[in-house]
């Protein structure tokens, strides 16, 4: 069993749990209150944020050819000045395609232990992610906190349980016996396996960068699929962070960051 998927499976299960009977249940804080946060979260995210603005964003993407982003704060009016890799697509696909090779082949608990992982670091973030969709997407700070944080993350917890719940309706195996006329019985045994699809495409809102975002670059991770994230052109910083973030965690389980 995956190291990961042991240690998030309380989680998972109690997520499950709560998909099956519609209760309200949630393990995000979605309030910034520091009563519930150690006092200095929100004042090193501020700094962290503003150490951001008028560089290049540190990620790096294959086939990065230019630099690109012109993300305006609705607060301060000024440009963030943030630049972020500007990719050739061909070869942006042709790395995926490599990493996603090892991915599709990985345990169902594997890639639901990263996803769960996942989750809990980019809940980590979750005052830095405010400060970003504050100054992209424009909603207030408590609403950029529950809204494109707790809530958020919700909802992709609720398409990592329902992944795994799918994944782990197809047996890996069958014995498949059946009379045809007369003849005596014919035994079939029969084989399963999961198939990934394929590169998925998250396009981002503009409002709430990542409502969308998180449950179906989960929803695609978790079933085996390497995940191209396009952002809002005035969205960009949120899901940058949120990409980063999936990036590293990947890296340091052994995986492609590419994915």
């Amino acid at each position: 069993m995956s190291a990961l998927f042991e240690k998030h499976q309380h989680r998972l299960e109690q997520a499950i749990k709560t998909c099956q009977n519609r209760n309200y249940w949630s393990p995000f804080q979605e309030s910034p209150a520091r009563k519930h946060h150690p006092p200095d979260a929100k004042q090193k995210a501020f700094e962290q944020f503003n150490s951001y603005l008028n560089t290049s964003f540190p990620m790096l993407l294959p086939g990065t050819e230019a630099l690109c982003g012109r993300e305006q704060s609705p607060y301060t009016t000024e440009a963030l000045g943030i630049k972020y890799p500007h990719v050739n697509i061909s070869k942006l696909y042709t790395s995926m395609h490599r990493a996603w090779k090892e991915w599709k082949g990985e345990s169902v608990e594997t890639r639901i232990g990263a996803c769960m992982a996942l989750l809990e670091h980019w809940d980590n973030n979750n005052f830095l992610n405010a400060f970003a969709t504050m100054h992209t997407a424009g909603q207030p700070f408590v609403m950029s906190f529950a809204g494109s944080g707790a809530n958020a993350l919700d909802r992709g917890l609720e398409a990592v349980a329902h992944a795994y719940l799918a994944q782990n309706q197809i047996p890996q195996s069958a014995d498949f016996t059946r009379r045809f006329g007369r003849s005596e019985p014919i035994l079939i045994k029969k084989q399963y396996r999961l198939v990934p699809r394929g590169i998925a495409v998250v396009i981002c809102c503009g409002t709430f960068p990542t409502w969308n975002a998180y449950p179906a670059i989960l929803a695609n991770l978790a079933t085996g699929n390497p995940v191209v994230v396009k952002p809002h052109p005035n969205g960009i910083l949120p899901m940058a962070i949120a990409v980063r973030t999936a990036q590293e965690l990947l890296e340091e389980q052994g995986s492609d960051p590419n994915l």
